[in-house]
């Protein structure tokens, strides 16, 4: 796999706890005056235990300056797409461009269905993925704000029939895609504008597989491959040799540290980031 030549970036994966909502806020904060480009909560809204990410994340944009923030990711079964635009959209506008979606087809089948939403076969679960992408886009796009209706989008799970786009958000936001399974991959090299696996789900070992798929995926829907970019949750710490090796060799260029531990926020920003970015400064200047 190539270096698709990507900015690099570096972000956190905070954990939404109801019982500490000031010290997710803090770390956050902390995350924002460390440096570091990103900030993201888990979205389970299943969980009584867990604050609404979408309410934290506005708050967290809120008592920021700088760094974006994204859900990580967003469990569309209870999320429908049209509400999810906008809100996207919406929190855009308010912290000045910097809010992204992370998205996911759903899990914990289960726990999905005690909230009152079906049960989804893994075929089904694409299936309203992909209608999803296209009506987010559809509310996205708002053609200089001319405020038409977009016809029918969609189709079997999820659709619009002649909704009106808006509001109009500040910068693209990109779609950033957590899912696993060669038809996850196909849709997002068609669709999406990244990939964000966990490193407990595909070890590093495992991305090329994933990698190249995008890619051929990409490539027959007509789309540069370099136009999705390739992120990676981190469950802790790893050497700056690690991660800019994976950078060169396999394309990521967003890394994500799943951590609640300040020091260790500070560290990853402070030490091993500017580590990665000089050592893949390095390798592509020579």
């Amino acid at each position: 796999m190539p270096d698709y030549g990507h900015d690099l970036l570096f972000g956190a994966v905070l954990t939404p706890d109801a019982q500490q909502p000031h010290t997710v806020i803090e770390l956050a904060r902390l995350a924002d005056r460390a440096g570091l480009d990103l900030v993201s909560v888990a979205d389970h809204p299943y969980r009584p235990d867990f604050l609404d990410a979408w309410t934290l994340l506005a708050v967290i944009a809120a008592r920021t300056e700088r760094v974006r923030v994204f859900p990580n990711v967003a469990n569309l079964p209870l999320r429908p797409p049209a509400g999810l635009a906008r809100a996207a959209a919406s929190l855009d506008v308010l912290s000045g461009g910097r809010v992204e979606l992370g998205l996911g087809a759903g899990g914990y089948w289960d726990a999905i269905a005690s909230e009152g939403q079906p049960r989804r076969t893994p075929g089904e679960a694409v299936e309203a993925l992909g209608e999803a992408i296209d009506v987010i886009r559809a509310l996205w796009s708002t053609d200089g704000n001319d405020g038409n209706s977009k016809g029918v989008v969609g189709g079997k799970h999820y659709w619009l029939d002649g909704a009106r786009p808006g509001p109009a958000a500040v910068h693209p936001i990109s779609v950033w895609v957590g899912a696993l399974g060669p038809r996850m991959l196909r849709l997002i090299g068609r669709s999406a504008d990244g990939w964000l696996p966990s490193a407990t789900r595909v070890p590093p070992a495992e991305l090329a597989v994933g990698q190249r798929i995008v890619d051929e995926a990409a490539n027959a829907a007509g789309r540069d491959p370099r136009s999705v970019r390739r992120l990676y949750n981190l469950p802790g710490l790893a050497p700056a040799e690690q991660l800019a090796e994976l950078t060169l060799t396999q394309g990521v260029s967003a890394y994500l540290l799943a951590s609640d531990d300040p020091s260790t926020l500070e560290r990853f920003a402070h030490e091993v980031a500017p580590a990665v970015v000089e050592l893949v400064a390095k390798e592509r200047t020579s």
